[in-house]
């Protein structure tokens, strides 16, 4: 009798996504003369940049011809992009890392939630509260989390608060964790940690020979020059932490998948005997064993991001996004709403009005005005009465979306 990973019945009932889908289909069957605005999910609206569109077609022509064709590649990815990330993404931030150190792959999604693969069952996961759900559902899939709470929090997971009495920014863990996920500019609160408040928990993991999962698939939308672009800016962050990077919103690859992961030498874990083990030999183990690489043409032109041309294009498509977000912004601040993020990030987190609930403020924008945005009860606990909007919708839809806001009775 084959039997069922009954850890995945401790998931709630749809992926948040998921039921925000569901939500939109039944008003569109019952409203479907109705013009919808979606500002939920984090998905790009501008096409790709012209070096990357030409470098895809060069590579598509090469795998065309037989003296040129790639079968398999390298499963940590190609060295000629592998270069350019450290060439272009760290180097001038002072940051030295090795070829053998960043791994290429389809998505900081999939990295996020496979990482957990090489750590141990028992390890005890701190999360902020708001927090990208692919890091809790990954680990309640792995079995390390325990049953799901009726106060929303499972039992075996450290929740860490970002509430309005610690402006949104997370407080060091109270007792022992072993893993501590982390991402800045956050999703889904559009905040971020100056480099001093990054090293707090730096020290910490150092102190407690903890991990950090840091998940920076938003740096490239910080504006303000204080903040780090990477965890590897603190000191000694290179043996503590991992960090994560995307192309998806940085030049517009959610359709096309690339993203990468960098796996210092330096980060130890340790066995139930206390033997410390390079977690880069591990994840290239789990990758070389579970991950087929990312195709010839796609890391062309990931690659081609870092040309000069590429670098000025993918630059106007972020300045596009943050323009949005400064629209949202002001905007909500406009209309009465109580508003976090926005200026370093391309998500805007609001307090809803009248104590309404996330998903009653959900379907109040849906049934009123017709916009949809992410409930903040979908991040977590600490999420509810709280509603996030994104920067990546097209400029005429975020300009007609305030405006039917503005016109909301609360």
């Amino acid at each position: 009798m084959a039997k069922i990973n009954e850890n995945y019945s401790k998931l709630p009932g749809n992926y948040l996504f998921s039921e925000i889908a569901r939500r939109i289909q039944a008003y569109r069957a019952a409203h479907p003369e109705a013009d919808i605005i979606r500002l939920g999910i984090g998905d790009v609206t501008q096409p790709l940049a012209p070096a990357v569109v030409d470098a895809l077609h060069r590579a598509v022509t090469e795998m065309g011809q037989a003296e040129t064709f790639r079968g398999y590649g390298p499963e940590q990815g190609y060295d000629f992009l592998i270069e350019k990330i450290i060439e272009n993404d760290y180097k001038p931030l002072g940051v030295q890392l090795d070829m053998d150190e960043v791994f290429i792959s389809d998505g900081a999604k999939c990295d996020t939630g496979n990482i957990q693969e090489i750590f141990s069952q028992d390890s005890i996961i701190a999360v902020t509260d708001p927090v990208y759900p692919v890091y809790v559902d990954s680990n309640v899939m792995a079995g390390r989390t325990g049953v799901l709470g009726a106060d929303g929090r499972y039992e075996r997971i450290v929740y860490l608060p970002c509430t309005e009495a610690n402006s949104l920014k997370p407080e060091l863990p109270e007792v022992p964790v072993d893993l501590i996920y982390l991402c800045f500019p956050n999703n889904p609160t559009g905040m971020t940690l100056k480099k001093d408040e990054l090293k707090v928990w730096v020290d910490y993991a150092r102190a407690n020979q903890a991990i950090i999962l840091f998940d920076a698939a938003y740096e490239a939308f910080i504006q303000e020059p204080d903040i780090p672009h990477s965890i590897y800016e603190v000191e000694g962050a290179k043996e503590v932490a991992i960090e994560f990077r995307s192309y998806s919103k940085t030049a517009g690859f959610t359709g096309t998948r690339c993203a990468y992961t960098v796996v210092p030498k330096t980060v130890m874990a340790y066995d139930s005997d206390g033997k410390s083990h390079s977690l880069n030999k591990l994840w290239l183990r789990r990758q070389t064993t579970k991950f087929n690489g990312v195709s010839y043409p796609i890391q062309v032109a990931a690659a081609a991001i870092y040309t000069p041309e590429g670098q000025a294009q993918i630059k106007s498509v972020i300045d596009y996004y943050m323009t949005n977000a400064r629209i949202i912004r002001e905007g909500l601040t406009q209309a009465g709403f109580k508003v976090y993020g926005g200026v370093n990030a391309p998500y805007i987190w609001l307090k809803t009005p009248d104590n309404l609930s996330s998903w009653e403020f959900f379907d109040k924008l849906l049934s009123e005005v017709q916009v949809v945005g992410t409930p903040g009860a979908g991040f977590g606990p600490s999420g509810e009465g709280y509603f996030r909007l994104t920067a990546f919708g097209s400029r005429e839809n975020t300009e007609r979306a305030m405006e039917r806001i503005k016109s909301l009775k609360l």
